[in-house]
This record gives C-alpha cells, sequence and structure tokens, in this order.
C-alpha cells in the first residue's frame, strides 16, 4: 500500500498536471489512439476523429511540438501531408490502455443501471 505525504502529493499532482498539459482536452488522446492504427492524412483523420479541420491542426500542431506524432509533407498535387506516431509515444500506451478499459467497465456500469 502507497502511504501519500503531501510531498509525495505535491508531486503526483505536478506530474499529473505536465501529463493534462500535454495530452488534456478533448482531442489529443482520441487522435493518439486513431493514429495508433497506422499513417493518416489530414482530411482522413479529420473524419475519423469527427473534428474540424481548424481544431485538428492546431492540435496536431502542439502533438508534433511535443515529439508524440511526426508529419510528412508529400511532394504530390494537391500537396499531402501524412502524420503519424512516434516511437516516443509509445510511452502513452499504459495510460491509453487503462483508460480504455476503465472506459469500457463504466459504460457498462451505466448501461446495468438504466
Amino acid at each position: 500500500m502507497i502511504t501519500h505525504t503531501q510531498e509525495t502529493c505535491s508531486k503526483a499532482k505536478l506530474a499529473i498536471h505536465d501529463t493534462l498539459d500535454i495530452v488534456g482536452g478533448k482531442w489529443k488522446l482520441i487522435l493518439i489512439a486513431v493514429l495508433r492504427s497506422g499513417k493518416r492524412g489530414f482530411n482522413e483523420l479529420s473524419r475519423e476523429a469527427g473534428i474540424s479541420p481548424r481544431i485538428l491542426s492546431k492540435e496536431l500542431q502542439e502533438l508534433e511540438i511535443n515529439g508524440l506524432i511526426s508529419r510528412k509533407v508529400c511532394n504530390t498535387k494537391p500537396v499531402t501531408v501524412i502524420y503519424e506516431l512516434t516511437p516516443y509515444s509509445d510511452t502513452l500506451a499504459d495510460v491509453l490502455t487503462a483508460m480504455e478499459n476503465w472506459g469500457y467497465q463504466h459504460r457498462q456500469k451505466i448501461l446495468a443501471n438504466k
């Protein structure tokens, strides 16, 4: 059993805050989850995630700045941009799996109470 002192709670709060700064919000983890199954173009990501192009552009830029995705501009007409996860994004695998499992359990609990 973990004993929580004021110091460990402060450190945990800071770590959670740092994590949420990078992957928090409505879309970032969804985009990472979509990209886990492979590379996607901008329009494909917009459709699959159900996100407007303006917001998608902002979210992708932030994910790229933080090293979680890479962006490749293809020399095509019209220009195509392909996004994919970086190896660093694998560090979020346990977080995503835990959230997915919790989400399944929560949905079952809510549906069982109806």
